[in-house]
Formats: C-alpha cells, structure tokens, sequence
C-alpha cells in the first residue's frame, strides 16, 4: 500500500472508530467490567452475553461469543484485550460474508439504483454522496428526484446534483413518483448515461399504501428497461436499532433488497444492530456513513468494523 493510501485509510479509520466510539464505549465498558472483575465463569458469561444481546449485537452473534469464551479456557480469568479480541473475532465472522461492494456492471447501461428507506434515514444525502463517488471515478451520472412529496427533498438533491456535476430528472412537489422513475430511466438510456440514481420518497414500513407505491415504481421502471432496477439499495438509520429489522425485512418483501447502506453510525450506541441485520438477513452491506461529509460514506470492511465496535485501536 502507498503512502497516500495508507494515510486516506488511517484517515478512515480515525473517523469509523471515534464514530462508533458510543457503540464500543457502551459495549467495552461494560463487559471489561465484568470480566476484571470477577472470575469467568458460568454466570459470568451469561451475564456478558445479556450486555452483547443489550448492544443489539443479535442473539446468534451474542451466543457465539459466549461459546467461544465458554471453550477458550480463560479459567483463570480474561483481560479487556483478550475479551475485545473474541468479541471482534466473532464480529467479523458474522459480517464477512456480508461485506460486498456495490458492483456496477458496464454492461447495463444505465445502472438503475433505486434508493429507499424510512423518514428521515438519509436516503437524499446519500444518494449525493454515491453520485459523487461515481463522478470522482469517471463514470457519467445522472438522478431522479423520486421523492415527490417533499419540495425541500427535490431541491436537496438539485444542490446534490450541482455539487457532483450530475444532471437531476425532476418535477414540481406533489408529482407522480412513478412517472417520474419512468422518464428518468428512458432519459438516462438516450444520454447513454452510466448510472442512474433514483431518490424515494421516505416512507414508513408499516404503511402499506405507501409500500405499495414503492412496489409501482418498480413495475414502472420495468417497462423501460425489464432488468432494471440493477441495486435496490435501503439506507438504515443506526439511531433506530431494533426498529432496523423490521425495516429490512418489509423493504425486502416488497421490493427485493440487493444492499444495504446504514448512515449515522456516528450518532448512536447502537451501531451493533448491524451485525443483528447481518447475522438475520444475509443482505449485503456495501456502505457506511459515518458523519455528514462525502468522505465520511465508505466501503463496508468487515474486519474494520468488527475491530472498532469491540474497541480496538488500530495497529
């Protein structure tokens, strides 16, 4: 690795560490408390798998590290290192398989993304941020702004748009969504745009009209290219924690998720309900935001994230 890029990527992780300081504060605390100071035992472990099932770490990952402090033979006791490593070890286990990135194919032009998820989860300012990515990397982008209901979303994603150089599909507030996806993808197959990003209105999981609109968008989309979309990609909000499952599965059922992107990891003490997702739904996980700025959205790294939630420094 070059100097550059070691030095974007400590860069990186000084950014997803202090963002998941929360999460790993409330986590290391207090199951080094535990471990120091009482000898490892039977209740011991019980009692650190309930703080791992409290962190919303999920009752399969929390269950495994409870095993694996169970058969390590820490008779004589732990250290707070030695128990941040098991539970980092166990952590990335869960999350590698889940660890996948976006892939655009070149050969489907455009690369639809739909892009959707509840109020208020950042689906806007991620999709400004992906846009950027792509630009940055030579590839021609356009977007669509679907989230009709909202006029500040439509000129939020028109600021986007300018900052990255991509042109936006939009309509006053209050048009139809699926319309709008429809010209958007007929649009961007005339300019032989690469990629298309199309923006949602934020719709709440347990409001079936509005599911179901999200369902027409797709059938529209449909109409105009039958691959598309080619990423259905839902933005969690880590604030939220167990409310996060829901989300994935009810988004999955109506609209076939292909990946996820969860933001405000920097926000929350709950940032290990993405290994709950992971360990649940299998569905990959391609990016994680970590503060407001484009560089703070980036490539999920199983190992990265494993090691910051547990709290260890890097090396």
């Amino acid at each position: 690795m070059n100097d550059s890029a070691t030095e974007t990527k400590g860069r990186w992780w000084q950014r997803l560490s202090g963002g998941l300081k929360r999460t790993s504060s409330a986590l290391g605390g207090a199951i080094a408390d535990l471990a120091t100071k009482r000898k490892l035992d039977a209740a011991t472990i019980a009692d650190i798998e309930d703080v791992l099932i409290r962190a919303d770490l999920g009752l399969d990952t929390s269950e495994r590290i409870a095993a694996a402090l169970r058969d390590g033979r820490y008779a004589a006791g732990i250290s707070g290192d030695e128990l941040k490593a098991v539970v980092a070890a166990e952590v990335e286990k869960t999350l590698t398989p889940v660890a996948q990135p976006l892939a655009i194919d070149p050969g489907r032009k455009p690369f639809v993304i739909l892009v959707a998820g509840v109020n208020g989860s950042g689906k806007t300012t991620t999709i400004g941020k992906l846009a950027a990515k792509f630009r940055a990397e030579g590839k021609s982008v356009m977007l669509a702004a679907g989230d009709t209901f909202r006029a500040a979303a439509i000129e939020q994603l028109k600021i986007w748009g300018e900052r990255a150089g991509a042109p936006v599909i939009a309509r006053q507030a209050g048009a139809d969504a699926a319309g709008l996806a429809f010209d958007a993808v007929q649009t961007a197959k005339e300019r032989d745009v690469e990629v298309l990003l199309i923006d949602t209105a934020g719709r709440l999981q347990n409001r079936a009209e509005l599911m179901s609109e999200l369902e027409k968008i797709v059938r529209v989309i449909k109409k105009v290219e039958p691959s598309a979309p080619h990423a259905v990609l839902l933005v969690l909000d880590a604030t939220v924690g167990q409310n996060a499952l829901s989300q994935v599965d009810i988004f999955n059922k109506a609209v076939g998720v292909t990946g996820l992107v969860m933001t405000k990891l920097d926000g929350t003490a709950r940032g290990g309900i993405l290994v709950a997702i992971a360990a649940k739904f299998k569905v990959p996980v391609h990016f994680i935001g970590v503060g407001e700025s484009v560089d703070d959205l980036a490539p999920f790294s199983a190992h990265d994230f494993a090691r910051a939630i547990a709290g260890i420094e890097q090396a």
